[in-house]
């Protein structure tokens, strides 16, 4: 176990001792950031990236077109806006080492980390060809090969996991770090700072995620938390916090960037609060009534992160009629995805004893 820090730190416990050394290691990433807020990609980066965002907005239609004709059951939390997050983020991370763990909302996470479609569609849809061997479904997905532990129904219950993860990371001194994703309602439970409490008392290498839509399951941000700012949240625990728009993929990209940076370099965990906006409700069965059209209709029109990625790439000198068939394949592949769904086997009966423990007894 990573050995707990003994010695009085400058400005804590200590008395006459100055704290600015220590406040500005909390507001440097934030300073940091502000300084050169979006990464400089290429033509054929950012084309990458948005084209990432296109296939899980398009996945998630046909996702909630499927739960419409009863194909999907159970509870459907649609990522449908806040793409930026996963795609920027995760397209910083080393797929063979780093590690994410993440709530309900898991379809996006998946895709950005370049999971088949298909293998996740199966698994909305409970096929025994889904990659929980169709016993998850839409809440609890899980890749071992991929370094993605779920998909967890639990509210808040992966900062706990992810926590583990990142002591895992240390413990074996494999390099890796772990991104733990939660929402702005999930940032009200007691274990997130317990787990903060330990990351930081471990200097464990994770970074916190909050993916701030500002509704959580139906309560408006300011009417919730008296801490409507949760990039501040780890200040108690001497956590750097950074605030980012989540609704610009480049802009999150740089700061998974300075992020990484930080927790790679040994310096403990960092907590970002990336400020998104989701376009459906809570899940499928909500019908979001706490909020207005115009509302949702001017963030469309104003701030979607595809949109917004698709008038840079034009910039570039990328034209309409490429940009379509983009559109175009990856709508292929998702309506691939969905028939590969349909027409794969629902699981054997006998699957109902299977996956229960990890090893036998």
């Amino acid at each position: 176990m990573p050995k707990a820090k003994t010695d009085a730190q400058p400005g804590a416990n200590s008395t006459g001792s100055p704290a600015e050394d220590q406040d500005f290691v909390l507001r440097s990433l934030q300073e940091a950031h502000a300084a050169d807020r979006r990464y400089k990609a290429s033509k054929e980066e950012l084309l990458k990236l948005y084209e990432q965002m296109l296939l899980i907005r398009r996945f998630e239609e046909k996702a909630g077109q499927l739960y419409g004709l009863g194909l999907i059951g159970g509870f459907c939390h649609l990522y449908i806006g806040q793409e930026a997050v996963a795609v920027g983020l995760q397209s910083a991370l080393d797929g063979n080492k780093d590690s994410v763990i993440t709530g309900y909302r898991d379809h996006g996470h998946m895709l950005a980390y370049g999971i088949d479609p298909k293998v996740i569609m199966a698994e909305l849809t409970g096929r025994h060809s889904g990659i929980s061997k169709g016993k998850g479904g839409s809440m609890h997905m899980f890749s071992v090969e991929h370094r993605f532990y779920g998909g967890h129904g639990i509210v808040g219950a992966q900062v706990s996991l992810g926590t583990g993860l990142a002591f895992a990371h240390k413990y074996r001194e494999d390099g890796g770090v772990a991104m733990a994703y939660f929402g702005d309602g999930a940032a009200n439970q007691g274990q997130v700072y317990e787990s903060f409490n330990m990351a930081a008392l471990w200097n464990l290498p994770i970074i916190f995620v909050i993916e701030n839509n500002q509704y959580a399951m139906g309560t408006a941000v300011a009417r919730s938390s008296a801490e409507t700012h949760f990039y501040r949240r780890g200040t108690a625990f001497r956590i750097p916090g950074m605030q980012v728009d989540g609704m610009d993929v480049l802009e999150v990209r740089k700061a998974a960037e300075v992020a990484l940076e930080h927790v790679r370099g040994g310096n403990g965990p960092v907590l970002m609060e990336l400020n998104t906006y989701r376009y459906r409700g809570h899940s499928m069965s909500d019908p979001a009534k706490y909020r207005s059209r115009e509302e949702v209709q001017g963030v469309r029109d104003k701030r979607d992160p595809i949109e917004h990625a698709k008038a840079e790439l034009m910039e570039m000198g990328l034209d309409e009629a490429e940009l379509k068939a983009i559109d175009k394949r990856v709508r292929a592949q998702v309506a691939e995805s969905a028939d590969f769904a349909e027409n794969s086997p629902e699981p054997d009966m006998s699957e109902l004893y299977t996956d229960v423990l990890v090893e036998r007894y």
